[in-house]
């Protein structure tokens, strides 16, 4: 692990935590050069697990990929880091239970409905590209379905 302060390669860790119910490890480490301590966290990959997307065609799964795009839905909303983690940590499990391949409908629909538990402001933002409304009665629609 190189320092992200002096990008120095000699870096030891000093203390070793696990997180997430057991599903990361979190690090803590020294640069042996600058003394600089950071973080580190460990999770297994998910590299096994491929999305089937809309066109037929197949790529791996990326959690960063996933994450990135709820964010975008959350943006300035009361959703915390810890909540999106558990959030994310539960549809892995999900999708990568005995299977090698997962469609990108599959995940579109269950982050959908995990971020209505959620937060509605972030559901109806993901629900807006994620099912791409076409206009704004169907857009009115997703609402009048919410405020049931």
């Amino acid at each position: 692990m190189h320092c992200p302060k002096c990008k120095a390669s000699d870096t030891k860790v000093v203390d070793s935590r696990v997180t997430e119910n057991g599903r990361v490890i979190r690090r803590r480490r020294e640069c042996e050069k600058c003394e600089n301590r950071f973080t580190t966290f460990e999770r297994a990959a998910m590299g096994n697990l491929m999305v089937k997307k809309k066109d037929g065609s197949y790529e791996i799964y990326s959690r960063e990929k996933l994450e990135q795009g709820i964010w975008i839905a959350c943006g300035k909303r009361p959703v915390t880091k810890d909540q999106i983690d558990e959030m994310i940590n539960v549809l892995e499990d999900k999708w990568s239970s005995n299977k090698k391949t997962v469609g990108s409908q599959t995940i579109g629909n269950d982050v959908a409905e995990a971020l209505k538990k959620l937060d509605h402001i972030a559901y109806i933002r993901f629900a807006s590209v994620y099912r791409s409304f076409k206009d704004v009665d169907e857009f009115k629609e997703e609402l009048n379905k919410l405020l049931k």
